[in-house]
């Protein structure tokens, strides 16, 4: 508790800092560029651009701590257009009272020439004058703006930040939903292999090991080296010619010219998911044909099994596996995919082409 209460002190105390060197940054920035031909000694330069600072310091608070929480955030633009105009129009009144009565009188000199056009007329006969009253409001509102343009950049940052949080989880969350759905289906046919007393048992367990050290420990990160995800396939590939032997035909043709990088665990549901409903309940021959072809800052993998003649509709029993992908796709690669799906009478395929990132 104490902890963070006085690392919310800490928070607050620097952002105090910050709009203070900001004040400082916008006092000195009028003191240098104003015509110091004018001033008649230090303490009229001083003061006249005090009285300057001070303003835009009130027009910057109300707008900040006012208009934008009460009016420009919840979308109410015509009011905060108009109560924008009466706060820059009681700045400007506010300076030409300063000037009228505190500043003119005590340096008379220097506002010489000042009078002889505006000298004898009164405050809203000078508020009256347009293009004045247009070039003081802008003055007053540049520092405002500046920190509308800060807190906008500064938001947009903290968006940014929050949104690609919830894509780290959500990602997360989506393998951890495909890990236990593959390790199920592997111990299943490392099972069967036991029961049967194969001796391609031991061979099956290394290469499961395999397999779970890269999906345990390799690919954690939200891109992979694509021939990372190369091996893993020829693990699992391998795993199933095991187990189903010549009631399968698996080609898997590569042709990777470019090293490019790529979601992990992307390509594997497809590749499962043609295995499950492509050959279990295939009584006779089936085939897989995967295709993988990476060059040009573009992946593209296609796969098309073998449709048993009584098997159920297997676009309609994707389960989990395949929406899993598509929810990978939206979250890694917006905009940067396509994914055709072509459920024929006797064949499955998939067509994905991704976008390098």
């Amino acid at each position: 508790m104490g902890y963070g209460l006085n690392h919310l002190n800490q928070k607050t105390g620097f952002r105090f800092l910050k709009q203070v060197a900001f004040w400082i940054v916008v006092y000195l920035y009028l003191i240098i560029t104003a015509d110091w031909n004018f001033y008649l000694s230090v303490q009229h330069q001083v003061e006249s651009q005090l009285f300057m600072a001070s303003i835009q310091l009130y027009v910057a608070i109300i707008t900040m701590q006012l208009l934008v929480p009460h009016l420009l955030n919840k979308k109410r633009y015509v009011q905060f257009g108009f109560f924008l105009l009466v706060l820059l129009a009681s700045a400007t009144f506010a300076y030409h009272v300063s000037k009228y009565y505190y500043l003119e009188p005590k340096y008379s000199k220097a506002y010489v020439h000042f009078f002889e056009e505006y000298g004898y007329k009164t405050v809203w006969q000078r508020m009256v004058n347009i293009p004045v009253l247009f070039s003081k409001m802008v003055t007053f509102f540049s520092p405002t703006l500046l920190l509308l343009l800060f807190s906008f950049y500064r938001n947009q940052e903290r968006l940014s930040k929050l949104n690609e949080q919830k894509k780290i989880s959500e990602l997360t969350t989506l393998k951890n939903q495909l890990n236990p759905h593959f390790l199920f289906n592997t111990l299943n046919n490392l099972y069967s292999l036991a029961i049967q007393q194969s001796h391609h048992t031991p061979e099956v367990i290394e290469k499961l090991a395999h397999i779970l050290d890269y999906m345990l420990y390799r690919c954690n990160e939200r891109f992979v080296p694509i021939n990372k995800e190369i091996a893993l396939i020829e693990n699992y590939v391998a795993l199933e010619k095991i187990r189903y032997g010549k009631r399968v035909q698996i080609s898997f043709e590569k042709k990777i010219y470019q090293d490019l990088t790529i979601g992990p665990l992307l390509l594997l549901t497809f590749i499962e998911n043609a295995f499950k409903h492509g050959v279990v309940q295939e009584l006779h021959e089936a085939y897989i044909k995967i295709h993988l072809c990476a060059q040009k800052n573009h992946i593209m993998f296609q796969i098309e099994n073998s449709k048993p003649a009584l098997a159920p509709d297997q676009h309609k029993v994707q389960g989990i596996g395949l929406q899993n992908i598509k929810k990978q796709l939206a979250l890694l690669y917006p905009d940067k995919y396509d994914l055709t799906i072509y459920d024929e009478a006797t064949s499955y395929k998939v067509h994905l082409k991704l976008k390098a990132i």
